[in-house]
């Protein structure tokens, strides 16, 4: 994907975000924030948006899995696993 469709797919799933904020306040995205990267900041690195995708997948599908616990349950463990990968892709090229 090109930087702009990340940063496109960062806002969505961003908004996907603040649905699930707005309809219970004690979701926790704790690790989403502590990456302190928003759509809004195209000058962050399509590896630094990538990454953020990810993480947010995993809390999302985590949230999710609380009502659905089959299909939510693995796309959380496949969204760590990707995180955990362009984690260590940012670490390298820093």
């Amino acid at each position: 994907m090109h930087k702009e469709e990340l940063i496109r797919l960062h806002k969505i799933m961003a908004e996907i975000k603040d649905s699930f904020e707005e309809e219970n306040s004690e979701n926790d995205f704790s690790d989403y924030y502590a990456l302190k990267i928003d759509p809004t900041q195209v000058h962050k690195s399509k590896m630094e948006h990538k990454h953020a995708i990810f993480i947010l997948g995993q809390e999302i599908a985590e949230i999710m899995k609380e009502n659905e616990h089959s299909a939510p349950n693995r796309v959380a463990a496949r969204m760590r696993e990707m995180a955990r990968r362009t984690e260590k892709e940012i670490d390298y090229l820093s």
